[in-house]
């Protein structure tokens, strides 16, 4: 079998294909259709100090060769993250890149001594650049000073030994300097690129499809932008590691998710797949698990909301499990 294990600074990896934060939450779902611990690792969904409920729906509007989403980081918290994500993962043996949002960078340092004695951690993924946030002001990447004190109080607060990758923004003007800022305020590495901030408008009601507005822009549309990305940096800082995602094909044989679960393979191939699910909104909320429009909405063939539902009845229906389902045949060739 060909040896395709590399590493990212210090931190080595049996493989280049790695989970784009937010597209697998911890992993659980994947590894019901191939085994985890053969890819890079699981970089998990942004998780907040606090449980978060993400902003209103729709989150969710196709576009040419791409899709927009508005999740808005709705996750369990940090302590329900190490006590059931965190142990799974470790308990799995797959190699866990975290990654963190705060609202502030005080924030953004408790989260990371957080950290502190938690055992199976690989990496730290520092998400400065989510635009997915109701207040445009919390994108840090996009500031160099904002960026910088971001990175310099996670460094300050962070278990020694552990690689901090700093997750950047395309909507700036120089990506270099914001890159050069952060790993100068102590990221080891890089991640890049984010979604890019955007808006879709419904041509009938002539208001934007996204109940938050605006969402990050993913897919292959976003493929440009993130190798011009990559390619400035890398001329700029040559030694500094780059976790790069948004449709890039490295001479690494690199394979990386993207946000719509797509994966591009070592010849350059890009394979897309979606994942529905129908059911209709209550007036009444029931139940006490899940996020966000969960207690209210009750899938087509049950008289329960999502909220209400077993694990295994929700990872049956869940879109995200059919696009799974969809896409591990793809990984399976990918792997070998």
């Amino acid at each position: 079998m060909v040896d395709i294990s590399t590493n990212l600074g210090r931190l080595e990896l049996p493989s280049p294909v790695l989970t784009a934060s937010g597209c697998a939450a911890a992993g659980k779902e994947l590894d019901n259709y191939f085994d985890i611990t053969k890819i890079g690792g699981i970089v998990t969904k942004s998780i907040m100090l606090d449980a978060r409920a993400g902003r209103p729906t729709p989150r969710m509007a196709e576009t040419p060769s791409g899709m927009l989403n508005s999740i808005g980081l709705q996750g369990p918290g940090i302590e329900s993250f190490l006590e059931h994500d965190l142990a799974w993962l470790r308990e799995r043996g797959a190699r866990s890149i975290v990654s963190i949002a705060g609202n502030n960078v005080a924030e953004f340092g408790r989260l990371a001594r957080k950290l502190w004695g938690a055992d199976g951690i690989a990496a730290i993924e520092v998400n400065i650049s989510c635009p997915n946030v109701a207040n445009r002001g919390l994108v840090f990447a996009c500031n160099l000073g904002s960026a910088q004190e971001v990175m310099a109080e996670v460094r300050k607060n962070a278990p020694s030994g552990i690689p901090l990758l700093a997750k950047l923004s395309p909507d700036v003007t120089d990506i270099v300097e914001i890159a050069r800022g952060v790993v100068e305020a102590g990221a080891d590495g890089l991640s890049m690129i984010n979604t890019l901030l955007g808006m879709v408008i419904d041509p009938v009601t002539l208001r934007p499809k996204l109940g938050g507005r605006t969402g990050g822009l993913s897919g292959p549309a976003i493929r440009p932008v993130a190798v011009r990305a990559v390619y400035q940096v890398h001329a700029a800082m040559p030694k500094v590691p780059i976790l790069g995602m948004g449709g890039i094909r490295t001479e690494r044989r690199g394979a990386h998710f993207l946000c719509a679960a797509a994966v591009v393979t070592p010849d350059g191939r890009e394979r897309v797949v979606e994942g529905t699910i129908e059911g209709v909104l209550t007036t009444a909320p029931a139940g006490s698990g899940g996020f966000g429009y969960d207690p209210i909405f009750k899938p087509h063939g049950f008289d329960v909301t999502t909220a209400q539902l077993s694990p295994a009845e929700k990872n049956a229906i869940s879109h995200r499990g059919a696009a799974f389902r969809a896409l591990a045949p793809v990984l399976i060739e990918l792997l070998g």
